[in-house]
């Protein structure tokens, strides 16, 4: 979580508009995939979903 937490400072502390379009939208994939497995993480632990349901498909590079 303190990941997320790390990638949601670094987001809000620049100003989009002085990014390059690709380094910005490098950084909203990654924050993507960082919930994503947060949220399969909360899923597990509170037993809402099975745990072959939780499994993130395979990443794009």
């Amino acid at each position: 979580m303190s990941e997320l937490a790390t990638a949601i400072d670094n987001l809000a502390a620049e100003d989009p508009a002085e990014l390059p379009l690709g380094t910005l939208t490098e950084q909203l994939i990654e924050l993507h995939w960082q919930m994503a497995r947060l949220q399969a993480q909360i899923a597990r632990r509170t037993h809402v979903r099975g745990p072959a349901a939780c499994r993130l498909p395979e990443r794009a590079n």
